[in-house]
């Protein structure tokens, strides 16, 4: 007669075996003959400003929570800052920033207001609650000026609040129409923005830095920004096939700032009120109604409405369509292209933020659901791909 013990041992080691079998076959079954893992679930990338793994926001039609339309004030030679006089008026101008107006904005503001360098120190109307009204208005306050933003809406109603927030000036000109003049104030602008955003990084205006992957199906002709500024960015690299998860031929990392609009608005429409600064609602229809407000000097921040106002004929629309999904706070990267038009993916704290569109001298405000729809299915097919 056997032991008891020896046949329960015996068939505890028989169930062990079975167990072992069933998952050897699962992982071949998985991985195909003579596989052992899926490389698609172990694959592991070095990442720059990152210990975490790449993770794909889930991206479906039925996620959409909005979406939003807004017009960029473009012109193809580049923004304007200058001082005009009207009959005593010194109306000095900051408009047409295109899609670089969050990220050139302190230092376009500091040129608009260096402008105002001659003029003595008194009462200044600024025109526009946006990021350039706001930044305009703070910087004049450091300078010990006494400042109200006329606006017609406030800053969380404004165009910059459909911004996307990348820190890259992109969008602001056509290298072929622009001067070598305004080039240089150009990179002058852009790099006294990007002193003025590092010393704000934190959750309070909704800043941080973020690794960002440009992507694409062959190698895209480089940035003006990142040609001309390279030291602005850190980690920039352009990656093999092997050092990347995205189905794309060609990908280019670098590291940035992302900027929340919505957070750095309000917090510096705060800080402005904080500061003893002013808001009066007015629409200004006309130029003359413009010169009427009681104050001498007159910063120009209406953005597009400078076409009417100011009579600029160059300055146009770029239309941009942006779709808001839900936030996932493991998303820790952005991506710029990859997709049949313009492309990007970006993560709020709040929101994941999909772009986009960019339709020069389009007008109209309305989402388009054909647009809407080549944004989903571009940034789907790219992130159901991810190698991951």
């Amino acid at each position: 007669m056997k032991d008891i013990g020896d046949i329960k041992s015996k068939s505890s080691s028989r169930r062990q075996l079975i167990k072992t079998l069933a998952y050897s076959s699962a992982l071949v079954s998985l991985g195909g003959c003579g596989a052992v893992l899926n490389p698609k679930y172990t694959k592991k990338y070095t990442r720059p400003h990152s210990r975490k793994p790449f993770i794909a926001p889930r991206i479906t039609k039925d996620k959409i929570v909005r979406v939003i339309v807004g017009l960029r004030p473009y012109r193809p030679s580049g923004f304007v800052v200058k001082l005009q006089d009207f009959n005593g008026k010194n109306v000095i101008h900051n408009y047409g920033h295109g899609g670089g107006g969050i990220s050139l904005s302190w230092g376009s503001s500091a040129l608009a207001v260096q402008q105002a360098s001659r003029i003595p120190v008194d009462k200044a109307a600024v025109i526009g609650s946006g990021i350039m009204g706001l930044t305009t208005a703070r910087l004049l306050q450091d300078a010990g000026w006494d400042v109200t933003i006329y606006t017609r809406d406030m800053s969380r109603h404004s165009v910059s609040n459909v911004g996307a927030g990348q820190w890259a000036p992109t969008g602001v000109f056509e290298e072929d129409k622009a001067t070598d003049e305004f080039k240089e104030q150009y990179k002058y602008a852009s790099r006294i923005a990007h002193h003025a955003y590092q010393n704000l990084i934190g959750a309070d205006y909704g800043i941080r830095f973020i690794e960002n992957y440009y992507l694409g199906d062959k190698q895209r002709d480089e940035s003006y920004y990142l040609r001309e500024m390279p030291e602005l960015f850190t980690s920039v690299a352009d990656l093999n096939p092997d050092e990347h998860p995205f189905p794309v031929q060609y990908v280019k990392r670098t590291v940035t700032m992302l900027i929340e609009p919505a957070k750095f608005l309000k917090r510096i429409r705060d800080d402005f009120l904080l500061s003893g600064g002013k808001f009066k609602i007015k629409t200004f229809t006309n130029q003359n109604e413009v010169l009427s407000v009681k104050e001498n000097t007159i910063f120009n921040c209406t953005g597009l409405g400078s076409k009417a106002l100011f009579e600029d004929e160059e300055l146009t629309p770029a239309k941009g369509q942006l779709v808001f999904l839900p936030p996932d706070p493991a998303i820790d990267y952005m991506t710029v292209g990859g997709g049949q038009d313009v492309t990007y993916m970006f993560p709020r704290s709040g929101e994941i933020l999909l772009g986009g569109s960019h339709q020069v001298d389009d007008w109209s405000r309305n989402p388009e659901p054909e647009v809407t729809e080549r944004i989903i299915e571009d940034n789907k097919r790219i992130f159901d791909n991810l190698r991951i």
